[in-house]
């Protein structure tokens, strides 16, 4: 829109400013305003006002600047799906189209016009962003004279949307202090010399460095920051001229997880090296690492050999116990003896406890009917191909019902999740047993319970890791992928949440998950896993028309004509071609367990070994409220803690 000489470059409404912090959550303490970042013929401005309470949110009017002309209060039925709409890959609400008209409207008793603000964006000094996982984002803009004002929180989304339009008049680089702050600097060279100096980005050495950059404002600022991570060759263009560089190739994800580097040119690899997988572990070949006592002896080696060649159906049983924690690898088979009888004890006091519950009970426990309920219909449709859960009278299927009844009780917090069932039926088929199943299966979870939780931080934190990857081995697809808006690779959530179990046959999973389980050669190999299914698609997805519905339809139609071997020769390559490479960036050596970890946490959710958790150390989770449970491609129900219940169905 233009008006006298202003365009309108960037609008979103649903932008609250909050009167009062300790109130947040009062209709009254919230001011529904609009924000703009509008062009003058010698400035940019960044303008925020209320909107009026009697306005039809999709006719709003665009007023001039004016402190005192305008009234709002939040509407009291407002759509409030508390995440960034990027993440809403099922199915997006838009609005219609509005109609902009330049009026002047008098000021009305009671007006929030006062709370209005305009910033020109030559003094705007640096942005603050919310933490991940509060309920609602927001900025906060700080002045080059020292003013912060009142935090827009976005109920609608559109914090990274807003963040990226300012980039196109203003350079956003993250504090090397502070992940959350990002400095604003001009596109000038003088200020980025000056932020080179106020940095220390460069040693003596660098000073012809510098001089190179200034030719190139995006490369050279973002090349220096701390979040950033450029990989330079030669002088980073060609010099016959400047050029703007591609989308992709640019530090774009403000909003992304804190931590995470982006990689923004490509990569000298090598060659990617031939695997072979070897044979499978066989029983005696598995007795063979056992001492006198019963106690392992090499375990990382023991490890190293199930990685490269999975086991035999004979050691299968046995082996998965010290996979998933069951037994600890240094355990005698006294010691192990011990632990069968407490923990069969243990198990049958938590059984009793939901066994116990009366009808009439129940009938006042709302979460434990919505459980049973749950657990029923999607035990009735678990792996019923598979012979041990065919039939309606199948014992299989009880089993498989008490287990997951009864890690509600262990598991008060999470419960039951839909999904669940897919990660037990594999070890309830291996072990035949309903203890040690039981074990194994919250030894299973303690690896991937973040997966399930009604936040999604886990899963949206594994989605970049997995964009990183992919944009450092293979940026030619990862440019085809965002040109198809497909870039946040949710084709792939499916995967990562159920640990590829729809894709692979039943025998194959059994070879993959144990595989994964070794923990080598890292804790994130699952990440390879999914880049090496994108790498063996490559051609099929980019030499095609596909947009993004064909994508998610190809990516879906992948489910049982892979096979597991080739897939795991593939990411292992993947993983050796990382690892022989001299460039490559720190955060991905990181995220693939390359250089020694300043920090005791691991990289994502997903830990090495597993150990169970118990209902005390669930407390402890943060579990928050900042994500949708919509879930792509997952159909994943979630049961709330409160009385409503939010659930999708999951595709077959």
């Amino acid at each position: 829109m233009e008006s006298c000489g202003q365009k309108v470059a960037f609008e979103k409404y649903g932008v609250f400013l909050h009167t009062s912090a300790k109130r947040q959550n009062d209709q009254d303490s919230m001011i529904q305003g609009v924000i703009r970042v509008i062009e003058k013929p010698s400035d940019v401005i960044l303008q925020w006002v209320p909107v009026e309470e009697d306005e039809d949110v999709s006719q709003i009017h665009y007023k001039k600047e004016s402190p005192g002309n305008a009234e709002c209060r939040a509407e009291e039925e407002m759509f409030d799906p508390g995440y960034e709409p990027d993440w809403a890959v099922i199915s997006t609400v838009g609005t219609k189209g509005r109609t902009h008209e330049q009026t002047t409207t008098a000021p009305k008793p009671g007006n929030h016009g006062k709370w209005a603000f305009t910033i020109s964006l030559s003094d705007l000094k640096s942005i603050r962003k919310s933490k991940p996982g509060l309920s609602w984002s927001y900025l906060i803009f700080i002045t080059k004279d020292g003013v912060s004002y009142q935090a827009l929180h976005f109920h609608q989304g559109g914090t990274k949307a807003l963040l990226k339009a300012l980039r196109k008049y203003i350079i956003l680089a993250t504090s090397p202090k502070d992940s959350r702050l990002y400095l604003v600097y001009p596109h000038d060279s003088q200020a980025l010399s000056h932020s080179f100096d106020e940095l220390q980005m460069f040693d003596d050495s660098s000073s012809g460095l510098l001089s190179r950059f200034l030719v190139d404002p995006y490369t050279a600022t973002f090349g220096g920051f701390s979040k950033v991570t450029n990989l330079f060759r030669g002088a980073l263009r060609p010099p016959d001229g400047p050029h703007q560089r591609p989308l992709s190739e640019m530090a774009v994800g403000l909003e992304d997880e804190p931590g995470f580097e982006v990689i923004s040119c490509q990569v000298e690899l090598g060659e990617r090296p031939v695997i072979q997988r070897q044979e499978a572990v066989g029983e005696q070949e598995w007795e063979s690492y056992f001492d006198g006592e019963g106690r392992v002896v090499e375990v990382e080696g023991l490890k190293r050999r199930i990685f490269s060649g999975g086991l035999s159906p004979g050691a299968r049983k046995e082996a998965w116990k010290f996979l998933l924690s069951y037994y600890p690898w240094d355990s005698t088979a006294e010691v192990r003896k011990t632990i069968v009888r407490e923990k069969t004890d243990e198990y049958f006091r938590m059984k009793l406890q939901w066994k116990s519950v009366t009808e009439d009970q129940e009938k006042r426990n709302s979460l434990l009917r919505g459980y049973r309920s749950l657990i029923e219909r999607d035990v009735s449709r678990t792996d019923r191909n598979n012979k041990f859960y065919e039939g309606n009278d199948n014992p299989g299927l009880g089993l498989l019902n008490d287990v997951l009844m009864t890690y509600c009780m262990f598991n008060f917090d999470l419960g039951y999740v839909q999904g669940m069932s897919d990660l037990l039926s594999p070890i309830l088929f291996v072990t035949q047993n309903e203890v040690e199943a039981f074990w194994c299966f919250t030894g299973f979870m303690a690896l991937v319970h973040h997966n399930f939780e009604e936040s999604q931080e886990s899963m949206k934190k594994q989605l970049v890791q997995l964009n990183l990857l992919l944009r450092v081995l293979d940026p030619a697809l990862c440019d085809f992928l965002d040109s198809k808006d497909s870039g946040s690779l949710s084709c792939c959530f499916r995967w990562l949440l159920i640990w590829f179990k729809r894709e692979f046959s039943f025998q194959d999973i059994l070879l993959l998950w144990e595989v994964l389980w070794t923990g080598f050669p890292c804790p994130n190999f699952h990440l390879l896993v999914a880049c090496g299914i994108l790498d063996l698609e490559r051609d099929a997805l980019m030499n095609s028309d596909y947009g993004f519905n064909e994508i998610l339809k190809h990516i879906n139609e992948l489910t049982m004509k892979m096979s597991v071997e080739d897939i795991l020769c593939r990411a292992e390559a993947l993983n050796q071609q990382l690892a022989h490479c001299q460039d490559l960036p720190f955060n991905v050596k990181e995220l693939l367990s390359m250089v020694e970890s300043k920090s005791p946490a691991q990289s994502t959710d997903t830990a090495s070994p597993p150990q169970p958790l118990s209902p005390s150390q669930v407390q402890e989770l943060d579990l928050t409220d900042s994500i949708s449970p919509s879930q792509p491609d997952s159909s994943i129900e979630i049961l709330p803690t409160e009385d409503t219940t939010t659930s999708q169905s999951l595709s077959p």
